[in-house]
């Protein structure tokens, strides 16, 4: 069975399931933020531990397949290191996988900040699309939105 888990879950099928799974996670947070069901689901530590597993899961591929990890520190020594880096499936999908798990804990931080400031579904509503789609422009977004209902600017929380 362990075997057939194995070559069911390939890179390919890793990166189409994250994909496909991390939507309803952001559906949720975009309309229904104000919900109990984004509070318990997707606010909560409930998609890290998923995005977790599979990172543990991508750790234990990359381990039986001699996955030279000393190499992803070449990232630090120029664009063409980081380029030869992409080439690499395993590193392709490791990094992949911290995108979704950053801009979905960014989004779920807008949401929970804008309960703080009792922000109306509407004004959250652009920044947690351009965050999904680009995380620091979408914070940005909000940031700005933010200042208007928070009536004053905190470059820190």
């Amino acid at each position: 069975m362990i075997e057939q888990i194995y070559q069911f879950f390939t890179f390919e099928m890793i990166y189409l399931w994250l994909n496909i799974g991390v939507l309803p996670f952001w559906f949720i947070l975009i309309f229904f933020s104000q919900s109990n069901i984004s509070r318990y689901l997707v606010t909560s530590i409930f998609p890290y531990l998923i995005f977790g597993s599979v990172y543990i899961y991508l750790l234990f591929l990359f381990y039986r397949a001699d996955y030279n990890f000393i190499d992803n520190f070449n990232l630090y020594l120029g664009m063409d290191s980081l380029k030869k880096l992409f080439n690499e499936d395993s590193f392709l999908i490791a990094f992949w996988l911290h995108f979704l798990a950053i801009n979905l804990f960014c989004g779920s931080w807008i949401v929970k900040d804008s309960h703080k400031y009792f922000m109306p579904k509407i004004s959250i509503f652009f920044p947690l699309i351009i965050t999904y789609f680009i995380g620091p422009l979408g914070i940005v977004l909000y940031w700005f939105v933010r200042i208007f209902f928070a009536k004053k600017i905190n470059l820190y929380d």
